[in-house]
């Protein structure tokens, strides 16, 4: 069986239009990893407008400590040359934390599109200083999703970031 095609932009968006659309695939695989009983986080590699993965946090579906809604993503990119890293551009629905950094900057992702950092902020800073450039959308949705998640799961939450119980 195979995967089912990952899809592309309608032409003519502008900047800011796709990276609402890249943004909403991460959406989705954060919607999926909710309703999977996991951490609603999910991201999106696109490089020059095309989409090589998309994941989602799957730290509880597979039983793994490293499993998050970034590195999950790039891994379903599979092995990929380090110019389709440095050309690439990561969308995650929640500011990564301080792995999932080290997983972009380590391949020289040069952007990062952020749904959300209300409800966590552990690496901006760090990504800033290393070159990053960072989009924060502060988008309602992803801001909704980990409301609900610390609210619902919060032992879960905790486990994830590292926090005590």
């Amino acid at each position: 069986m195979s995967a089912a095609p990952l899809p592309t932009a309608p032409p003519d968006l502008s900047p800011e239009e796709l990276d609402r659309f890249y943004l909403g695939l991460a959406i989705e695989q954060a919607r999926i990893g909710w309703d999977e009983g996991g951490v609603p986080i999910g991201a999106a590699l696109v490089h020059r407008g095309e989409v090589l993965a998309v994941g989602r946090n799957r730290r509880v579906q597979l039983g793994s400590p490293i499993r998050h809604g970034e590195t999950d993503c790039i891994d379903q990119a599979g092995r990929q040359p380090a110019s389709v890293y440095r050309n690439s551009v990561l969308y995650t629905t929640l500011s990564p934390c301080y792995m999932c950094a080290g997983t972009a900057l380590l391949y020289e992702i040069p952007r990062i599109v952020i749904g959300e950092n209300r409800s966590f902020q552990a690496s901006e800073e760090l990504l800033r200083s290393k070159g990053v450039e960072l989009t924060v959308v502060d988008d309602a949705e992803c801001i909704e999703l980990m409301r609900r998640m610390i609210a619902e799961r919060p032992a879960l939450w905790n486990e994830d970031i590292g926090e005590e119980s």
